[in-house]
């Protein structure tokens, strides 16, 4: 379950973020704010569902999930394939993620 919300979040966050970016970078309309702003709480309201006992925890193994949807983005959305490092880089980080997320903890 973690997985897919890590996933939806990832994708709110980057479109929230997008949208800002295409206001300030692309000069698109201001109204590209209202679904940048909607999409960012819902990042936040779904990262706050991540069943972990902290919340830094859950940050941190988010993080690597968002690493490779923002590859995933550069792909579908901005028409760059990336190359292998980058794919390198996503797999060591959904890794790292995995590793912080599955761990055994004694709690």
């Amino acid at each position: 379950m973690t997985y897919p919300l890590f996933a939806a979040a990832a994708l709110a966050e980057i479109a929230g973020c997008f949208a800002f970016w295409a206001w300030w970078r692309l000069e698109k309309s201001p109204l590209w704010l209202v679904p940048g702003i909607i999409s960012l709480v819902a990042f936040a309201w779904l990262l706050a569902l991540a069943p972990t006992d902290a919340a830094g925890r859950a940050y941190a193994a988010y993080g690597g999930i968002y690493v490779a949807a923002s590859l995933l983005w550069l792909w579908s959305f901005e028409g760059v394939r990336p190359d292998r490092f980058d794919l390198a880089g996503a797999a060591t980080c959904v890794l790292g993620a995995s590793l912080i997320l599955l761990a055994p903890r004694g709690t």
